[in-house]
C-alpha cells in the first residue's frame, strides 16, 4: 500500500471523514465499474456502490492491512454484487466444470479474451458500440463467478494474486476458472455476433 494511501486510512480509521471522502473519491469509479460489470443496470449499481462505502466506513477500524486497501475494497464490493444478484435471483447459474488445471504458470490466451482464431483486431471490435452491446449480452450469459473473474482480471487488471485474494480461492483456481471464463465467453460471443466478428 503506497504510503499516502496508508495515511488516508489511518487517518479515516481515526474518525477523519475528510480523509474517508479522499478514499471515496479516489475509488468510486472502479467500484462503480466492477458493480456495471456484475449487475448490468446503472440504478442498482449505482445503488450498491453507495452500499459498498457505507459498509467499508461501518468496518474501516476492522481493515487490519494484511491485504492492500484497494483488494479490501474490491473484495467488499464483489460480495455485495454476489448477495444482491441472489437476493433479485436475476442470474441462472450454470455450473462448469473447472477441474481442469493447466501446467503452465498462464493460461492459454492471456492477452485478449475474444476468439484469436478470428483473426480480430481488438481496437476495431471495440471500437463499435454493437458489437460491444452483444459482447456485454454474451457476458450476461456466462455463470456468476465466471463473469466476475473475467471483470476483475479483463477489466480492473488484477493480478492472479489480487484476484485470489478478493474471492478468497488459490491462484490456481484463480487460472482454471479464468481459462474456462474465457472460453466460455469466447463462445457466447460467437453465437451472439457470428460473422460480425471477421474482419474483412
Amino acid at each position: 500500500m503506497e504510503d499516502q494511501e496508508l495515511q488516508l486510512v489511518e487517518r479515516a480509521q481515526q474518525g477523519d471523514r475528510e480523509a474517508f471522502k479522499e478514499l471515496v473519491e479516489a475509488y468510486q469509479r472502479k467500484v462503480y465499474g466492477i458493480c456495471i460489470g456484475m449487475l448490468k443496470n446503472p440504478d442498482d449499481s449505482m445503488d450498491v456502490s453507495q452500499e459498498v462505502f457505507i459498509k467499508v466506513y461501518r468496518y474501516l477500524e476492522k481493515f487490519n492491512r494484511q491485504s492492500s486497501f484497494y483488494t479490501w475494497l474490491y473484495r467488499i464490493t464483489v460480495n455485495m454484487c454476489i448477495d444482491f444478484l441472489r437476493k433479485k435471483k436475476r442470474v441462472q447459474e450454470v455450473d462448469y466444470d473447472d477441474g481442469i488445471l493447466r501446467g503452465s504458470d498462464e493460461v492459454e490466451g492471456d492477452e485478449h479474451i475474444l476468439p484469436s482464431r478470428l483473426g480480430l483486431n481488438p481496437d476495431r471490435v471495440y471500437g463499435r458500440k454493437e458489437l460491444r452491446q452483444k459482447m456485454l449480452e454474451a457476458l450476461e450469459t456466462l455463470s456468476e463467478k465466471h463473469r466476475t473473474i473475467l471483470i476483475l482480471r479483463e477489466v480492473e487488471g488484477l493480478s492472479y494474486e489480487e484476484i485470489a485474494d478478493v474471492l478468497n480461492i488459490s491462484k490456481g483456481t484463480v487460472m482454471s476458472r479464468l481459462y474456462h471464463a474465457r472460453r466460455y465467453f469466447q463462445a457466447a460471443v460467437e453465437n451472439y455476433v457470428g460473422d460480425e466478428l471477421k474482419v474483412s
